[in-house]
C-alpha cells in the first residue's frame, strides 16, 4: 500500500485545522494510541473517529475485512497516510517532543512499515480486543466523529 491512500472524495478545507485521525475502535492498541494523543494535543487540533464508524465508510475506500491487518489512517489536507507514516505525519502535527520521532522517517519505509505490520498483526494479542468501539467521555465528545 502506498503512503498516500486513494481518497474517493476532496476533503474539505477543515483538514488543516482539524485532521482526522482514523483508529481501530476496538484495538486495546489504538485506544491507548488515542489516549496519549489526546494528552499531548493541547490545542485540540486532531479529530478522533473508528475505522468501524460512519465517518470512515464515507471518507475512506473500502478495507480488508480481516481486521489485523488494518491500520491507523491519517487524513490531513494533503491527503491520507497509513502505517508509520501516520504515526509520523501526527507525531510531526504535535510538535515539540513528538516531532523528534519524526527523525525516524530517515528510516526506510519498508522497514518502517515491516515493523508497523508486524505490530498490527499482534496488537489484539498484546494488548487486548474489546467487544464494542471506544465511547468517548462527555469531554472528548466534541473530537470524536461517528
Amino acid at each position: 500500500m502506498e503512503t498516500m491512500l486513494r481518497m474517493p472524495i476532496q476533503p474539505d478545507e477543515d483538514l488543516e485545522k482539524h485532521p482526522i485521525i482514523f483508529f481501530d475502535g476496538v484495538c486495546g492498541l489504538c485506544n491507548r494510541t488515542v489516549d496519549s494523543i489526546l494528552k499531548a494535543d493541547r490545542n485540540r487540533i486532531f479529530r478522533f473517529t473508528p475505522l468501524q464508524g460512519d465517518t470512515a465508510r464515507a471518507l475512506l475506500p473500502p478495507f480488508s475485512e480481516t481486521t489485523e491487518s488494518w491500520s491507523m489512517i491519517y487524513m490531513d489536507e494533503n491527503g491520507l497516510h497509513d502505517q508509520s507514516d501516520a504515526t509520523l505525519e501526527i507525531c510531526r502535527r504535535l510538535g515539540g517532543f513528538w516531532a523528534l520521532l519524526g527523525l525516524s522517517r530517515a528510516v526506510p519505509r519498508f522497514i518502517r512499515h515491516s515493523i508497523y505490520r508486524f505490530i498490527a498483526r499482534n496488537r489484539y494479542r498484546w494488548f487486548g480486543k474489546k467487544d464494542t468501539c471506544r465511547i468517548p467521555t462527555r469531554q472528548e465528545r466534541a473530537r470524536f466523529l461517528p
